[in-house]
Parts: structure tokens; C-alpha cells; sequence
């Protein structure tokens, strides 16, 4: 027995379990769009930073894709700026803009390069701004600096990869006039997904997953279709602050990326349940028929 209280042959039998998973993604791209309850919690982001090096380790190449809302909401409000919101969309003028691109640039996009460089010079911080990553229109007039993901340019990403490294992006982008926008880390998340073939891409959330009744935690759908999931969409079943990930999942799934994952973030070691366990603990979604 050890001293967490697990036995050996329950250790040993969690790593003959991963064993072909390991195997399986070696060389793979996998994109996690980091966020919730896991960014905000120190003990869970050291623990979604020992993931992220795990995996880089073991062969697969991550790429870490982050947001920010309620983080640059609470920079807002202590600068004495009131954050609007319409239809779920922040209003972004060139002062929110501006409190945005520090947020995550500035200050997220650092805390979790350095987190993940604890280990070792692995983790490169960058935007869609750079090296032209993220091609961005703006939303809608009245959103103000709120874009959409036009085109996303991954050969920046795929360099860094190339030299066994993992990219943190921050999801600013800019049109071809050098205009920078804000842009919803899930539509970034599943857009890069696609761009780069990757064979999954997961979203940390914060409950366990896609569930059929929001009250029961028992409806965890374990595995579904892109096809079924747009049903639940809608019929009803999936609202609110799904919709961005399930459109986004449906749309990554849809267009080469193997498979969508939706897990609960506030699970330690949540990243390495999904991939590397027989059971996995999220929501699965592929392609129509597989």
C-alpha cells in the first residue's frame, strides 16, 4: 500500500490501462481550450499544467487555447468600467478592448506559460495576433471589437510543434487592416482544431459534461453524434453556454478533427481521465456513423 492509500497493482493496472492509449495519440495534435473553474483554482492549474507536460511527454503534441471573461470582467469593474452584455456577447469598445488584450495576453496567457514551464522551457505564449494566426471579422456592428474567426494561418503553431514545443494562445485576432477583436475561446479552440487536422479537441468546462437535464447529474451523455448533438440543440435539450461549445464540437467533427471531448475541469487530472482511461469521465462526440 502506498502512502495516498493505492496499492501497487492499482497503480500498475491505471498505467497498463493507458498503455495503448499512449501508443494510439503518439504524434498526435490534440487542442484543449482551457477555461472555468481549472483556470481559476491554483491547486487545479498546476495539476492541468502536469497533464499538459504529461502528454507532451508521452508523444502527443498539445496545443493549450484559453479564454478569459471573468477575469477581464473583475479588471473592468475595479477600473470602474461596466461590463455589457448582449445575448451573451460582451460589448467591446476600444477601452474594453484594450482591458481584454491585457487580461489575456498580459496576464493569463503568462500565468499559464509559466505554470507549465515549471517543468521545463516547453510552454511559447502567443495571440491570434501573431505571425498571423487568427484572421478575425468583426460580429456584429453593435458588439463593437467582438470578431469571428475568418481564417487561422497554423503555421506558426505547427513550428512550434515541430520543435517539441506547446503553444498557449490567447484569443485576440486582427483583420487585414491590423484592427485586433475579441473572439469567443471556443469558436478559436475549434477553428485551430480543424486548421491543423488535429485529432481531438476537448473543452474544460465546469460540469461533467454535455448533460440531457441540467439538474441530473445521472443524464451525463457519454458519447454522442455530431448529428444527435445538433438535435439536442434544437429540440431544447442543450442551451445557454453549451451552444458555443456544441456548435463548436459540431463544427470541428464535422471538418476533420477526430473527436470532441466536453469534460469537467474541476476534476483533478481531468485531461489524462479522458484520453488515457478506458471509462473516460466527459462527453465524447464524432462524426456522424462512426
Amino acid at each position: 500500500m502506498t502512502t495516498d492509500g493505492t496499492d501497487h497493482t492499482t497503480r500498475t493496472e491505471i498505467l497498463v490501462e493507458a498503455l495503448p492509449y499512449i501508443r494510439r495519440f503518439m504524434g498526435a495534435t490534440v487542442v484543449v481550450k482551457y477555461g472555468g473553474h481549472a483556470m481559476t483554482d491554483p491547486a487545479l492549474a498546476r495539476q492541468f499544467a502536469d497533464d499538459i507536460v504529461l502528454m507532451q511527454s508521452v508523444g502527443m503534441h498539445p496545443v493549450v487555447v484559453h479564454g478569459g471573461g471573468p477575469q477581464i470582467s473583475a479588471l473592468m469593474e475595479r477600473l470602474g468600467m461596466e461590463p455589457e452584455f448582449r445575448d451573451g456577447l460582451r460589448v467591446t469598445d476600444a477601452d474594453s478592448l484594450d482591458v481584454a488584450r491585457m487580461v489575456l495576453v498580459g496576464k493569463i496567457n503568462r500565468d499559464i506559460v509559466s505554470t507549465i514551464n515549471v517543468h521545463g522551457p516547453l510552454a511559447v505564449g502567443l495571440s491570434g495576433e501573431d505571425a498571423g494566426l487568427i484572421t478575425a471579422t468583426a460580429r456584429n456592428p453593435a458588439l463593437g471589437f467582438v470578431g469571428d474567426v475568418d481564417t487561422v494561418n497554423p503555421a506558426i503553431l505547427e513550428r512550434l510543434l515541430f520543435e517539441d514545443l506547446i503553444p498557449v494562445v490567447s484569443t485576440i485576432g486582427s483583420d487585414l487592416e491590423g484592427q485586433a477583436y475579441n473572439i469567443n475561446a471556443d469558436t478559436v479552440a475549434g477553428a485551430i482544431a480543424e486548421a491543423m487536422g488535429a485529432e481531438k479537441v476537448v473543452y474544460l468546462t465546469d460540469v461533467e459534461g454535455l448533460l440531457r437535464d441540467v439538474d441530473d447529474p445521472a443524464s451525463l451523455i457519454t458519447r454522442t453524434t455530431a448529428k444527435e448533438l445538433q438535435a439536442l440543440v434544437d429540440d431544447g435539450t442543450l442551451h445557454g453556454g453549451m451552444i458555443p461549445k456544441v456548435a463548436a464540437c459540431v463544427h470541428a467533427v464535422q471538418h476533420g478533427v477526430g473527436s470532441a471531448h466536453v469534460v469537467d475541469g474541476r476534476v483533478p487530472h481531468v485531461l489524462l481521465l479522458e484520453l488515457l482511461t478506458d471509462a473516460g469521465v466527459g462527453t465524447m462526440i464524432v462524426e456522424d456513423g462512426e
